[in-house]
């Protein structure tokens, strides 16, 4: 029966004519209801049309029985700076299936044929937000970045702040906020560029209330901001952004002097480090989640971008990479490192040999999990010099990234 189902269905791009389809079937997977649409500020059917863009920019690819859709996964073409170089990426959204068509391997295919198509787009790297951790692993995703929630006490504040600058509220769609992220992204491993799509995404779910404020410093240069909402005596911090301490100050500052308004603080952390280390009082709740997930799709091509945090090595090392999807990266690799010039990959064989799979490798070199750790855990096999390489010149830093799309 599956095979027979399986035989009657297209696989092909979706285009505008498809819009409402594309629609219905994100709304029915995420089950997004009217009432749900109306309580953030919705109009009927605004929200359809809000996404048509998606199907103008995006590779959206879909199955479907006699032009009825039954699975889709789309691809923004977005940019990432790691470790300080630009890449170009490709991040997976909108992946859903009606519940009759389950179990046919629709999505099976969908991700290989995107992941493809990512590969003749030099998009060296995927990103996505997983619905299941499993899934996307089994597919070479792996767990890259956390999302830290913090909640802090109205008394717990810090006091009298005294910053050479000042706090100016701002439109949402004000030049100087995102000339703030821009400069942030570029300077952050790890960190999304925004183009226009990426702000719209940013704003979509988003109640009128919502408030932006932006520090500039005393010559009025823009260095940070502050996007929040204050509901129920509550401020929710939706991201702050900071180019240095200065501005962290200024913009906690603000937040403290909101202190007869409400009775706590909470919100996201991509930092990677916690907020209550920088209280006096540090007695506060604070969690850790997995949060994005990303797989190399052309080991060659990411490498070749790749900063390395030593250049003053003279070694080898070949990785024997597993990928159960791309071919491409499923072989083994050696790169050639010598002193002051850039590594290159070889055709020679190095002792210094690291078994690893693909969603592994990737959590490793954008620095999630350093190798040594890797190691211990039993997923990676290499020897210790050659770990110790590794450590060498992997940059020790994480990835901060802190948009859902």
């Amino acid at each position: 029966m599956k095979s027979e189902i399986r035989s009657k269905l297209e696989l092909r791009k979706l285009s505008g004519n498809d819009l409402t389809q594309f629609n219905d079937i994100l709304r029915y997977a995420f089950q997004v209801t009217d009432e749900q649409l109306l309580k953030v500020g919705w109009k009927q059917d605004e929200i359809k049309r809000s996404k048509f863009p998606i199907l103008e920019k995006a590779d959206v690819l879909g199955w479907f029985e006699e032009d009825r859709l039954a699975a889709q996964i789309a691809v923004y073409p977005l940019q990432v700076n790691i470790t300080g170089s630009i890449y170009e990426i490709g991040y997976i959204t909108g992946v859903a299936t009606y519940p009759e068509y389950m179990g046919l391997g629709l999505m099976s295919t969908l991700m290989k044929k995107s992941l493809e198509n990512m590969h003749e787009r030099k998009q060296h790297l995927s990103f996505l937000f997983p619905y299941s951790h499993p899934l996307y692993r089994h597919k070479g995703w792996e767990v890259v970045s956390d999302k830290m929630t913090f909640s802090v006490s109205d008394y717990q504040l810090p006091k009298k702040i005294e910053v050479p600058g000042r706090i100016k509220r701002v439109s949402e769609s004000s030049p100087d906020l995102r000339a703030v992220h821009d400069t942030f992204a570029r300077q952050t491993h790890g960190c999304l560029i925004r183009n226009d799509l990426v702000w719209e995404e940013y704003w979509r779910w988003d109640v009128e209330d919502v408030t932006a404020a932006v520090y500039y410093s005393q010559d009025e240069k823009a260095l940070g901001y502050l996007i929040y909402l204050i509901e129920n005596d509550v401020m929710h911090v939706k991201e702050m952004v900071y180019l240095n301490q200065e501005a962290r100050k200024g913009l906690w500052g603000y937040i403290a002097a909101h202190e007869s308004m409400i009775n706590k603080v909470v919100g996201s952390n991509y930092y990677n480090h916690t907020v209550s280390f920088l209280f006096g009082d540090s007695d506060m709740n604070e969690t850790i989640r997995p949060y994005i997930m990303a797989r190399i799709v052309d080991f060659e091509g990411f490498i070749s971008q790749y900063q390395f945090a030593n250049d003053e090595l003279d070694e080898m090392i070949s990785f024997a990479v597993k990928d159960s999807v791309l071919e491409c990266n499923n072989r083994l690799f050696t790169l050639k490192f010598s002193k002051g010039q850039k590594p290159i990959l070889t055709d020679q064989v190095s002792d210094n040999l690291v078994e690893v799979e693909i969603g592994i490798l990737t959590s490793m070199l954008l620095g999630y999990k350093r190798p040594t750790y890797l190691k211990q855990i039993e997923r990676i096999l290499a020897s210790k010099k050659t770990v110790s390489i590794l450590e060498s010149i992997i940059p020790n830093e994480k990835v901060y990234f802190s948009d859902y799309i």
